[in-house]
Formats: structure tokens, C-alpha cells, sequence
């Protein structure tokens, strides 16, 4: 069987999952292309990021649903047996808090899957329950808890890079103009190449060939800190504007705990906002006064403050393929804040794409 060689532009979660599980299967060259590696900090890399966690805000009966899916099923045999790769799970303690006034927020409608009393995913996760009214907090109308995992993206991105290269995937840095170029600036080391896999997620709307404008930035801020707790906190909205949200969850392997955050469509700003801050810690405290003791937010003990970019694409992930010219090119890219939980579903249908896609062509 005559070997295809394959360029994936981008090395995000997308990019390298994606790589990852194409390498799996025999008969394909693959190089991985990005201007972003694991190990940078840019505004135009969202990965590194990312909180990240297993929350899932896809509809039932989407796709989407299914990719977030197929997903669980990974990281749940990635937290129970590979503990190298940063996930690990939050045991009956990852908890989704309703209130009824947050109805219509912003948050609150990305967040309408997760607030249902029965959400399509009750029977994917383990220990899905509702709590009772004698469990609910002050100010919480309904909620509900299960078993999910956080992963520590500092370790979790090297280790589908590590991954990778033990199936003789190659990493390249590179920067694109045109979606083309990654078939005509020698990027493959074979000189020619059969198909281009486009993870470029936020720069999809500026990459020359794609240059999709619904593409947008959904600015997320978060501080890192010091302080354990067990548990992982979500709530559907805060007092505090439309536009910012209050989550809580902690890393394996001394990755620290993450509070955020916000979502600000539209925001490019890439230097965390000190006041965002100072109200993402008091929320993060009224909401979860373990992380302090009672004590407030002069004992959070914090590690950096963080600012990403979720590429938001407004139709939802863009899971296609097409020619560009003379080029086939797989899309996988606009996952938004749900880039790590649907990142094997999506990927798996990218490969099915780019067997399609290359079988065709051999037809031909």
C-alpha cells in the first residue's frame, strides 16, 4: 500500500488528537505544522489555557453530543490507567449549581444542556444525581453532581506530543498565509503532500483558503492558585455582568486550582484584567470557602493569571472536508470552550474524513 502523506496545520488539542489517532492507522505520513507548540503561552494559542474539564454543553441529538461522547470514553480509560497524561478524576464532585435568575444570561444559555435536570450525558457519566433542596446552598434553585475529570493541560499536551512521536509523527513550526502553503513550502519531508488537516481553531478566520468570519474569540480569564480543594464548582451565571462566569477545579499532579473565568465574544485583549480578576477570586471564595478556610481572597495563593481564547465558531465545530484548488483539506477546528470534551469524537470523525477523502482520490 502506497503511503499517504498527510499535513496537520495546527498543534492545539484539536490538531494533536487528531494526529495522534491517524498515526494509529497504518499507511500514512504524517507531519505536524503549527507557528504554536506545547510549552508556548501566545493569545492566538488557546490550548494551554483551557481549564480544562469534562462539562458537557452540547445538545441532545447534535454531533456535537456524540463527539463529547466517544470523548468520555478516552478519558475515562486515560484517568483510570494513565496518569501521566494529567487527567484525573473528580469523584462524585463535580457539581453544577441553577439559579433561576441566571435564566437568559449569556452563561446560562451556552450552560443549558449542563443545568437540565436531566441532561442527555445522566447516563454516560458516573454517579449523575440530582440534590436534594436540603443540599442546595443559599441562593441555589437546582443542581446536580457527578463523576468527571479536570486535566492538567501543561502535561496532557506534551503527552499527545509524546504520543505522536512514538508513531514517527514529525513536528515542524511553521507559518501559514494560505491554507495551500502547507503543501507548497516543503513542510513534508516527501516533498509532496496528499491532504491538509486544518486545526488552525481562532486563526481559521484570517488563514488564507478558509478565512471563515464566524469564527470568533469568546475571551476567557482564570488565576491559578496555590489553594486545594476537592471538588469541582460550576455555577449558571453572576452577579457580576453577562459576560463572566464562576467555575472552580483543581489539576492533578500539583497542576494548582483553576477559578474563572469569563466569556467575552468579541474580546481580543490578551493582558488579564485586574479588576476581572479580583471579582473571579471573591465569587471563587463565596462560592467555594474551602479554598481559604473563610478567610477571603487574601489567602488564595496565586500562581499566574491566565488569559485564552476560545475559537467560537457560531454554526458549531466544523467537521468537513473539500478541495481547495487541487488540495483536499479535512477541517476540524471552532470547538470553542469544548475543545478538550468533544476532542476524540472530533477527531475520530476528521479520520474518517480523511480516509474518505484520500480513497476517493486514489479512485481517481
Amino acid at each position: 500500500m502506497t503511503e499517504k502523506n498527510v499535513v496537520v496545520i495546527g498543534a492545539g488539542v484539536a490538531g494533536l488528537t487528531t494526529a495522534l489517532l491517524l498515526s494509529r492507522i497504518p499507511g500514512y505520513r504524517i507531519v505536524v505544522a503549527a507557528k504554536h507548540m506545547p510549552g508556548d503561552y501566545d493569545i492566538e494559542y488557546a490550548s494551554p489555557w483551557a481549564g480544562a474539564n469534562y462539562m458537557p454543553v452540547s445538545l441532545r441529538g447534535t454531533d456535537a453530543a456524540e463527539w463529547d461522547r466517544k470523548t468520555w470514553e478516552v478519558f475515562n480509560e486515560l484517568a483510570l490507567n494513565c496518569p501521566e497524561s494529567g487527567i484525573h478524576f473528580q469523584d462524585e464532585d463535580c457539581e453544577i449549581r441553577n439559579r433561576s435568575k441566571d435564566v437568559g444570561s449569556a452563561t446560562a444559555d451556552w450552560f443549558s444542556e449542563l443545568l437540565s435536570s436531566s441532561p442527555w450525558f445522566k447516563d454516560v457519566v458516573p454517579s449523575f444525581r440530582t440534590l436534594s433542596k436540603e443540599e442546595l446552598g443559599p441562593g441555589i434553585d437546582s443542581a446536580i453532581n457527578f463523576t468527571s475529570v479536570c486535566i492538567n493541560t501543561a502535561l496532557y499536551l506534551p503527552w499527545l506530543v509524546s504520543k505522536c512521536l512514538e508513531n514517527k509523527v514529525t513536528f515542524k513550526r511553521a507559518i501559514f498565509r494560505h491554507i495551500s502553503e502547507a503543501s507548497s513550502l516543503n513542510i513534508h519531508p516527501s516533498g509532496h503532500v496528499d491532504l491538509v488537516i486544518n486545526c488552525t481553531g481562532l486563526m481559521a478566520s484570517k488563514l488564507g483558503g478558509v478565512e471563515d468570519k464566524t469564527v470568533v474569540a469568546a475571551r476567557g480569564q482564570i488565576v491559578i492558585v496555590r489553594n486545594e480543594v476537592e471538588k469541582m464548582v460550576n455555577l449558571s451565571g453572576t452577579d457580576d455582568g453577562d459576560e463572566e462566569a464562576c467555575y472552580i477545579m483543581a489539576r492533578a499532579a500539583g497542576g494548582g486550582t483553576v477559578i474563572g473565568g469569563s466569556y467575552q465574544k468579541g474580546n481580543w485583549e490578551s493582558q488579564p484584567d485586574p479588576n476581572l480578576a479580583v471579582r473571579i477570586m471573591k465569587r471563587a471564595v463565596q462560592v467555594c470557602p474551602e479554598l481559604t478556610r473563610g478567610m477571603g481572597i487574601e489567602a488564595l495563593d496565586v500562581i499566574r493569571h491566565g488569559v485564552g481564547l476560545r475559537p467560537v465558531r457560531e454554526e458549531g465545530t466544523r467537521i468537513e472536508k473539500e478541495k481547495v484548488g487541487n488540495l483536499w483539506v479535512v477541517h476540524n477546528y471552532g470547538a470553542g470552550g469544548a475543545g478538550y470534551q468533544s476532542s476524540y469524537g472530533c477527531a475520530d470523525a476528521a479520520v474518517r474524513l480523511v480516509r474518505a477523502a484520500l480513497e476517493v482520490k486514489t479512485k481517481l
